[in-house]
């Protein structure tokens, strides 16, 4: 403890309280035995090095953890100086149990209690589908439901894939430092076990103002390269570099850190990568390239042995490599109802991008490949990504999409019951259904034929799940229960995704006047404030379903890290697999 190190530039993260000490992990963290975690301590005001003292269970730490801390002399935050550190990479701790830290340096003390857990000895399972749709709420569902089964005497005419899986709980969503969340902290905890904070992925969010330091928790695509020989694949339809996806191998305070988090992939080397952002792969000279540097990451993961795919006829020719790298899109993939309906937004540029279905299809195929077993994520992205600017009926559409894709999964498990299959969301938005708008209502002004009864009345001619349009004279009536000023048109948006709100003089949002003559709008005064552009997330709990074995420890109502801990003992991650 007597080493010390130089002052470390800093922060705007989680600085301690004003007399307290900060203790990484957090109080009831939850660590899964063997698995390597960073333990840090930050004093709020500068302390001498042989006035820290730190027991755990009542022992000197070193006789528990087995290492010295390192010590830092002042971290600052603003040019400020916070206080001291100490600092202990890569921990490991073997036996299960509860684990009392208490940490005290003056006047300053901290208690915390982590519960160290073992995972049986034996798999559960020989596969994991962990299938993701983002901002997923029960109204999405129920509109899928709706919009693709249609509805008759008050009977659902058909079912979702997702409806039937046997198996369900409530998710608490709420991040570290906040009630609301956002994708990353939750996926993170999803996929290490540990709540963090927003916008933070593997890691304890810190107050140093490097979002790279971060005291680190090992990830589920890290775990599963230590303890086992299974393949590992990423399939979504946001920039793969995205909180969701980033979250199986990334450790990093700001999920914006795209850049780094590609070279943090090419660490973990997912066997099958698929989804959209290539701009943060291609070297900053290159056309489209949003890096700062002349790292061409498509080269070095050609170089790893990674086959390339630019749109669906090359990743249909790439099923005999054995790893693929497919890159669909400079940033996000378009939404299902352009790409396949409207042919709008860009798919010009991109005209042959493959669905999340065949995404899904393509990357089971490949891993089940392995007789060791595999670890597929698979993200609906869109679905929160649409559902922001208010703009449901793409979100519903690209919520059937992933409701196809969990067909396929489906499938697969029925043919391979030795596999857990798990269908949730990582947070809620504040959609509702409340009734329909009828066109053909009594009325002169749109809002009179809001929430009218009956049942909606689209078709689905061609049978392929989605309605053949979203602008009938009888459609859901959706609306979200936090959004900016903006103008509401009673009407789907076909021209292109909704825009509620653009920037004034005054960086202010308000009202996007492209929407003003649009007959029978009307200005809604937004309940958010004036640097919201869109609808935010909500605290609800999410549903989480799942099927096979090992899905019975999925009930009642479970934290996101406690998802993590039935994942970890499906795969018996607690035992080493590999020779």
């Amino acid at each position: 403890m007597r080493k010390l190190f130089a002052a470390l530039v800093v922060s705007t993260a989680l600085a301690g309280g004003a007399q307290a000490a900060t203790v990484y992990p957090l109080d009831r963290a939850t660590i899964l035995s063997g698995s390597p975690f960073d333990f840090k301590v930050e004093f709020s005001s500068v302390v001498k090095p042989e006035d820290v003292k730190i027991t755990v269970n009542g022992q000197d730490y070193k006789a528990v953890l087995g290492k010295d801390v390192q010590f830092v002399a002042e971290e600052k935050v603003k040019d400020k100086v916070a206080g001291s550190a100490v600092i202990l990479r890569g921990l490991t701790i073997a036996n299960a149990g509860d684990y009392k830290v208490e940490v005290s340096a003056g006047s300053e003390t901290k208690s915390v209690t982590w519960n160290v857990y073992n995972t049986g000895t034996t798999p559960k399972a020989k596969n994991i589908i962990f299938m993701l749709g983002d901002g997923l709420s029960v109204a999405h569902r129920t509109a899928a439901r709706l919009m693709s089964k249609g509805m008759t005497e008050g009977k659902a005419n058909g079912r979702l894939n997702m409806d039937d899986l046997d198996r369900m709980a409530f998710i608490g969503t709420s991040a570290a430092d906040s009630i609301t969340t956002d994708s990353a902290n939750t996926m993170s905890a999803y996929m290490t076990g540990h709540k963090g904070a927003i916008n933070s992925l593997g890691v304890y969010a810190d107050r140093t103002a490097d979002t790279l330091d971060d005291p680190r928790v090992e990830t589920i695509g890290e775990a599963l390269r230590r303890q086992t020989k299974k393949s590992i694949g990423i399939v979504a339809t946001s920039e793969i570099e995205d909180a969701t996806p980033a979250a199986i191998v990334s450790h990093t305070r700001r999920r914006d850190d795209k850049a780094e988090i590609v070279g943090m992939m090419l660490d973990v080397k997912p066997d099958v990568i698929l989804g959209g952002g290539s701009a943060y792969f291609l070297p900053q000279a290159t056309n489209g390239s949003k890096r700062k540097d002349d790292k061409d990451y498509i080269k070095m993961f050609q170089d790893a042995g990674y086959k390339l795919a630019t749109d669906k006829n090359e990743l249909a020719a790439a099923t005999n490599a054995d790893k693929i790298l497919g890159l669909f899109h400079t940033g996000n993939m378009d939404v299902a109802l352009d790409r396949e309906i409207l042919k709008k937004g860009t798919v010009g540029k991109f005209p042959n991008q493959p669905g999340l279905v065949e995404m899904t299809k393509t990357a089971i195929d490949q891993l089940s490949k392995n007789p060791e077993g595999f670890f597929l994520m698979v993200e609906a992205a869109n679905i929160d990504k649409m559902t922001h600017p208010l703009d449901n009926e793409r979100a519903v559409v690209d919520t059937i999409e992933f409701d196809q894709a969990v067909g396929v999964a489906k499938d697969f498990v029925a043919r391979n019951p030795d596999t857990l299959l798990v269908v949730t969301g990582d947070h809620t938005h504040g959609i509702t259904i409340v009734g329909m708008i009828d066109d053909e209502a009594e009325g002169t002004e749109m809002r009179e034929k809001v929430g009218v009864r009956g049942f909606p009345n689209y078709v689905d001619a061609n049978k392929d799940g989605y309605p053949d349009s979203v602008d009938v004279t009888k459609r859901l009536a959706m609306f979200v229960s936090n959004y900016p000023d903006h103008y509401e048109t009673f009407r789907p948006k076909l021209d292109g995704p909704f825009s509620p709100a653009v920037q004034n003089d005054k960086k202010e949002y308000v009202a996007n006047e492209a929407y003003k003559d649009v007959p029978g709008a009307v200005f809604v005064q937004g309940n958010l404030p004036k640097d919201a552009s869109s609808g935010a997330h909500t605290v609800d709990d999410v549903v989480l379903q799942a099927t096979g074995p090992a899905s019975e420890n999925f009930k009642g109502y479970m934290e996101q890290s406690d998802v993590y801990k039935v994942l970890a003992d499906a795969f018996a991650l607690g035992v080493k697999q590999t020779n």
